[in-house]
């Protein structure tokens, strides 16, 4: 299996509902560092997973509709806790989707498989990792 992967970040701010979460509760904000993983089991004809700018645009325009945003205005959560674990399975629709319909070319096409990393510090992360189609 081969792979790829493209990193960027995010500046957001949110609250999350339940007392499991404690102080969380409160409005926050958070810097959460994403990575994305194409997966093929081959290369496509110019011997890529995918073209890392197609790539690396397709998690940015995933990012820009969060990015500076409350997630708690954003009607696309509405009802949601947007933990990490939830981020992460969100972005990861948003870029299989963009693998689904050719948004990232022949490359694209050929990817089976995908994996998000959400980073919320240097010391706690969650992934979402599933199929494309």
């Amino acid at each position: 299996m081969y792979s790829l992967t493209v990193c960027d970040h995010t500046m957001v701010a949110y609250s999350l509902l339940g007392d499991i979460f404690g102080p969380a509760q409160r409005l926050h904000g958070a810097t959460l560092a994403i990575e994305a993983e194409f997966r093929a089991p081959k290369l496509d004809r110019h011997q890529l997973v995918v073209d890392i700018g197609l790539a690396k645009a397709a998690l940015r325009r995933a990012l820009d509709g969060l990015d500076y945003t409350n997630l708690d205005d954003n009607p696309v959560f509405a009802g949601v806790n947007t933990t990490t674990e939830y981020m992460a399975s969100h972005i990861h629709g948003l870029l299989a989707a963009d693998c689904r319909t050719g948004r990232l070319a022949e490359g694209g096409l050929g990817v089976t498989g995908l994996k998000v990393i959400v980073r919320e510090a240097p010391t706690a992360w969650a992934a979402y990792e599933g199929p494309v189609g």
